[in-house]
């Protein structure tokens, strides 16, 4: 994949944003899926618009997306590389009108995402990078070269990112071993992104997501110096390993944390 193509994914989903800011600024009908997540003609549109947008670059991989989910394990399986999309990350978010909802878009190559982008069009900002571009940027609207925070040294000084809709016991359990950390509550992927900013050190999604929740925001993360590991077993959290596409519990943060 070329930098150049690169930058049209990031004009795609930028156009995706425009999109659900045009359903988002006027009333909107809510519908449930079958797994009684909600449902809006804003992630449809921005379903569309980033399907055609990818199938029209010079190189067209296989999309991954939510709206899309249908896709059968026996044809997944095949795939070495591949988008992986959530159109509108943050539903509920959305639903509130709080502006904690992003557009994802992964590159995965055998399992890893290599590149992302995160955009978060009520903020006007947009996350973009990984390795295979060696870095991560915020660009709001210039870009900004991103990095993680150093760790504190001891128990004191944390900063740790939560779920604006999801926190858990497990959560309040995972926080209690810190000396009174600041905790950011924030939705949708843009948890990843306050790491990958340095902004936050620690996230630990200690819930169910699906992997197209975490694809891109994974890959801004691992280029800004960053990693997600499965909790249990501290291993690389991968896509497209198994017919079942939802995570692990997981923790994204530097490099450098130890568990």
């Amino acid at each position: 994949m070329q930098k150049n193509q690169y930058e049209q994914v990031i004009t795609i989903a930028q156009a995706a944003g425009d999109k659900i800011m045009e359903v988002y600024q006027r009333d909107f009908a809510i519908e449930q899926k079958a797994d009684q997540s909600p449902l809006t003609e804003a992630d449809l549109a921005a379903h569309s618009l980033i399907e055609k947008g990818l199938q029209e670059l010079g190189e067209v991989l296989p999309v991954l997306s939510e709206e899309s989910g249908d896709i059968t394990w026996a044809e997944r399986q095949q795939w070495s590389e591949y988008w992986l999309v959530d159109p509108l990350d943050g539903t509920k978010e959305f639903i509130k009108k709080n502006d904690e909802f992003t557009v994802n878009i992964a590159h995965i190559v055998n399992g890893a995402p290599v590149w992302g982008v995160v955009v978060a069009p009520a903020l006007g900002v947009t996350y973009h990078g990984g390795t295979a571009v060696e870095n991560s940027y915020k660009r709001s609207p210039n870009d900004i070269e991103m990095q993680v925070a150093e760790l504190p040294s001891g128990t004191a000084d944390w900063c740790i990112v939560g779920s604006r809709s999801h926190q858990s016991d497990a959560f309040v359990e995972f926080v209690s071993r810190f000396q009174t950390p600041s905790i950011t509550s924030m939705g949708s992927s843009l948890k990843i992104c306050l790491v990958a900013e340095g902004k936050a050190h620690l996230y630990p999604r200690l819930g169910p997501t699906s992997e197209w929740d975490t694809g891109a925001a994974h890959a801004v993360l691992l280029g800004a110096g960053g990693k997600v590991v499965d909790l249990d077993s501290n291993q690389p959290l991968l896509y497209n390993q198994e017919e079942n596409i939802l995570n692990p519990y997981f923790l994204a943060t530097p490099q450098e944390y130890k568990t």
